[in-house]
Parts: C-alpha cells; structure tokens; sequence
C-alpha cells in the first residue's frame, strides 16, 4: 500500500494528463530534460488531442499530441484564424504551449504545433475529462482507439472513476435495504416471512427478465468496433444466465421448503429472545460495517495507484510518457488477496464477538439478571486471546477463494480462444466444487468461532469439538436451523437483487464509453458482504444456540442436581421439534412396512 501510493498517481487517472507530463486541472512539479512540463494547470481541466480524428497508438502511446485547455471547442474550427479567435475569446489555447496565440497564424510550424485542420466540435465527458468529438466519423474511430487500446485494468479503473456518483449511491442503497432487512428478522411474524418470500420471488424473476431483455437490446443495437460495447454485452450474457440457474434453483428450494415456515419463525423468535438480552447485538453490524467502508475505501485508492505506478521518462520533442514499473502493475493479484483475506478477518472478529457475547448470556443460571456488558467482554477476550483463531478461520475462506478465482480465468481465457468443450467443462466443474467447499467451510468456520467462545479453546481443536457436537445432535433441530439459515440468506440475495437492478438501470445510460459490467460486479459484491454483515448477526446467533445446547446436552440431564442451561421457552421448542421428527420417523416406518406387506401379499 505504502509503495503504490508513493509510486502511484491517481490524479493522472482521475483527470488525465498532456504530453509533456501536466496532469490537468492541477499545479505540476518539472520532469527534467521535458521544458514544458511543470506547469499550473489549475484552470485548464480537460484534456484536448491535437489530431482526435486521426488517432492511434503507437508502442503504448498516442500518437497525436495531447494538451491541457480550459474548455473544448463546442464549435467547428475551421482555420487558424478560427483557432486564434477561439483562443482569445476563451482563453483556451488549443496550440502547443509554446507557441503564443498571437502567432498562430505568423509562425511556419503552425501546422505541426496546432491541431489538425478542420478542428472537429467537441465535448468533455467524465471519463478522463477528455474532449470528446461529436461528429460521427470522428466519434466512432476516436472513440475505438480511445478504448480499446487502453489496457484492461485502465479500462476498469475508468470505468469505476467515471461511475462512482453511482456507485456510491448504490452502496449507500445496499446500506439501508440491509438495515431493513435486520429490522424485519427482528420483529419477524408467519405473515411477514410469506410476504417476505413473496418479494424475494418477484425480484428474482423481475432481474432476470431485465437482464435477458438488456442482453436483446445490446445484440440488437451493438456498436461493433467499442470493446466495451462488446464486453458489456459478455457480461451481460453471462449475468443472465448464472442469475437464471440461481432463479431456478432457490424457486426449487423454496417450494420443497415450504411446510417448515412455522417452525422457521418460532426458531427465529427464540433468536431474538436471546438478542433482547444483549440489545446491542442489533449495533454490531454497524460497526463492522464502517470498518469495511474505511477498508474497501484504502483499497479502492491503492488499486488506483497500482494502475497509475509508473516512472516518468523523456523522449523526443520534449514529451514525457511513463513506464509501467516491473511488477507494480501484477500486484494487483496480491492486492485481491489482501481484499479477500482483510474482509473475512473482520467479518470473523463480527462473528466471534456475537458468538461469545451470547454464549455468556446463555451459561448465565439467573435468567432474570443477565451478564454487565457481554459484548465489551466478548471483545476483550476475542482481543487477547483469539486473534489468532479468527486468522486462521478468515485465511482457510482465501486459499479456497483464489483458486476459484483462477479458474474463472482460465474458464474465460479458454472460451475466448475457442479451445474444446472438454477443457472448458472441467475448469467450469473445479470452480463449481470449490464453490461448494468455500459454503461449508463459511460454515464450518463459524462452528469454529462458537465452540472456541465456549471452551476458550484453539481454532483447530474447537473445529474438531464442533464436528463431534454436531454429529452427536444433529437430530434435534439441524433440519429447522438449515432452514432458517436460508431464510436469512433469501435476505441477502433480496437485497443483492433490489442493488443489482439499480445498478443496470443507472449504469446503462453509459453503455458505450464505459465499462459497467466489472463496477456491476463490485456494487454486488459490496451488496453482499454489506446484508452478510448485517443478517449474518441472526446466522451467528443461531448456530452460537445449537451448539450452547448441544454443549448442555452433553454435561446436564435437565434433573435438581444438573439442571439445563436453556429457559423453558428454548425448552419447549426442543420437545415440539422432537415431537415432530418422531411422528414423522413413525410415519416412514409405517409406510415402509405397508409396502414390504402389499409385496409379500402380492408374492402369495
């Protein structure tokens, strides 16, 4: 982080930059050996090329001269006389800066050191704060080296700077659907969850029809030479269909899941009996939340000064241009891995924080008089003594995140240069199991974090007590739980899915200069992570109870001597569960022996 943003320069990225190593818009130290660079450019904002109608690139660089000038010329100019004009009007000097505007017309090298005759009327746009041609021939071929010989992470980095108005509402959005979304599971009723499931269908069905309906609009009106034309609608493409798999697969299980509504929000209002004893439980996620806002916030900056790093070099004519520094430019895999890992550490701490403030409350003999400060304490423990637990934990998510995340890559990579079917389907089937294994693990870890806030134990021997619990009782209620698991995560992706379609009505009012589908994916990504940190409070609070009453299971018997930890509520609800999944046992074991009987009858 240090090193990138010493080496780094945003601004370059944010405002673009001349030829002779200005950044535009701003105050300029010299290059040496480069005679116009170090100049004030405080009022001069956008960025003009000499020749936009003849562009092209050369060896990583532009090949027309590029200067910083106060406005663009929203008029044709037609001859220098027009440009001088312009100049004096304006104030916005369209020749090279060392030619005064006086000889624009007198000086002989006037055709090399002044734009190219007819100077096209331009527009500045937000991406790069360039001067943008608006006749259509010079538009289209500007527009097509403009983009697609700008590499892919500029591409991206563009794409996000010139969209962050719209971002940052989306996130800001994402924010308070999530905290709705907690309020709701707080005071949940029967009505509320078929209402809620209600909502979670229709959205569901109403992204995926937008999105099917975008990807017709782009094949129908698609500008083949923009890249980023192209490569939204690949995008697209693939958004559409992962949205539908998943459309379909969650329709399957929510009507195979139906029938366990009741016990759901039963098992949900004893959740929240456990939070009313430990209120600010409901302002953790708060704080998590503004920890990941200041983290993502220091990784977006240094991911823009990966993408500006660079030493700057004279050549000829007194231009500067800078070269990528050897490896700055690849870390950007290191950085993914720190973003990864940094997230889940502190979503881990949010996790082992509730588990033990609620492990507290449940050990607690005196139900009537419950435990000063649970949480200071939960936080005071977590602090010296289970950072490294929680390391551990955060770490196992990113060694199984990163390979997926090359998979995908090399899924893509092989799809594009039309390798066999075969090659394709096998990386597609690792990236699906490693998929898999990354849920159960997110499981498995928060598993971990509770029986390390029971026992005080360490992350490998709470994960092996974990497992031993939860094999032993898994028959009271695990079915009940995994259901109100995926309730709390139809929360998640209602929340997801209300941002996302945000997020395609906003961004695809930019569809031609702008590079939406990767800030797409980090407006969902952040979606997530935001309603995960808030309703993953009633996941952790949930397993935190299972395995507080396997745990009571084990070293109580529920007599005088060893009375059960559990209320009477917590109690009740056991027995109706084991009531439940006797008759049901009872149920199967009839029908089975009905069937042998009609065999054997059949036989005779």
């Amino acid at each position: 982080m240090g090193y990138s943003v010493t080496a780094g320069a945003t601004g370059r990225l944010l405002f673009g930059y001349d030829s002779f190593g200005n950044v535009c818009g701003k105050k300029n130290s010299p290059v040496e050996g480069a005679p116009l660079s170090g100049q004030d450019m405080t009022l001069k904002k956008h960025v003009f090329f000499m020749n936009s109608c003849n562009l092209e690139v050369k060896d990583v660089r532009f090949s027309s001269t590029i200067l910083c000038v106060s406005s663009c010329p929203e008029e044709q100019l037609n001859t220098l006389e027009e440009v001088q004009l312009f100049a004096n009007t304006t104030g916005s000097f369209l020749c090279v800066y060392s030619l005064n505007s006086f000889n624009y017309t007198q000086n002989p090298n006037a055709d090399s050191l002044c734009p190219r005759l007819p100077v096209p009327p331009s527009k500045s746009f937000p991406l790069f704060n360039r001067c943008i041609p608006q006749t259509p021939e010079c538009y289209s071929l500007f527009a097509s080296v403009l983009i697609n010989d700008v590499d892919a992470l500029h591409r991206i980095l563009s794409g996000i700077m010139s969209g962050r108005d719209t971002i940052l509402g989306l996130c800001v959005l994402a924010f308070a659907l999530s905290l709705a979304m907690m309020f709701t599971f707080r005071f949940i009723t029967t009505l509320l969850v078929h209402i809620f499931i209600a909502l979670i269908v229709l959205g569901l069905l109403f992204v995926c029809g937008v999105l099917w309906w975008l990807y017709y609009d782009y094949t129908n009106d698609l500008s083949t030479e923009l890249d980023t034309e192209r490569e939204n609608m690949k995008c697209l493409l693939g958004f559409a269909v992962v949205s539908t798999v998943i459309t379909a697969v969650l329709l399957v299980l929510i009507f195979v899941l139906r029938k366990r509504i009741k016990l759901t929000v039963e098992l949900l209002r004893v959740t929240n009996k456990a939070i009313s004893n430990s209120p600010f439980l409901l302002f953790q996620p708060l704080w998590t939340f503004t920890i990941l806002i200041f983290f993502w916030v220091s990784w977006v900056a240094v991911l823009l000064s990966l993408g500006t790093a660079g030493a700057a070099q004279v050549i000829e004519g007194g231009q500067v241009e800078y070269k990528p520094l050897s490896g700055i430019r690849y870390m950007w895999w290191y950085h993914l891995i720190g973003l990864i890992w940094t997230s889940e550490f502190i979503l881990a701490c949010q996790q082992m924080t509730i588990a033990g403030a609620v492990v507290t409350c449940y050990f607690n003999r005196n139900k009537n008089d419950p435990p000063d400060r649970p949480i200071l304490s939960s936080l005071s423990i977590l602090f010296c003594y289970h950072q490294g637990t929680v390391v551990k934990g955060s770490f196992l998510i990113t060694v199984v995140r990163m390979p997926r995340a090359v998979l995908m890559y090399i899924y893509n990579t092989l799809k594009e240069k039309q390798h066999g079917a075969w090659s394709s389907c096998v990386s597609r089937c690792c990236y699906c199991c490693f998929r898999c294994l990354d849920k159960c693990l997110c499981h498995f870890n928060q598993n971990a974090y509770a029986t390390t806030a029971i026992n005080g134990t360490d992350f490998c021997t709470s994960a092996k007590d974990a497992l031993k619990l939860l094999s032993k009782n898994s028959s009271h209620f695990t079915s009940v739980n995994c259901f109100g698991d995926f309730v709390i995560f139809l929360g998640k992706v209602l929340v997801v899915c209300f941002t996302v379609f945000g997020g395609l009505m906003a961004f695809n009012y930019h569809r031609v200069l702008q590079v939406w589908a990767i800030p797409l994916l980090l407006v969902a990504f952040f979606a997530y992570l935001v309603a995960h940190s808030f309703l993953s409070m009633f996941e952790t609070v949930l397993d935190a109870l299972f395995l507080c009453f396997a745990v009571d299971l084990e070293t109580n018997d529920g007599s005088s001597e060893k009375p059960y930890f559990m209320d009477q509520e917590f109690l009740s609800f056991i027995k109706r569960i084991n009531k439940l999944n006797n008759a049901r046992a009872q149920r199967d074991k009839n029908s089975l022996t009905n069937e042998e009987g009609t065999e054997l009858a059949s036989v005779r």
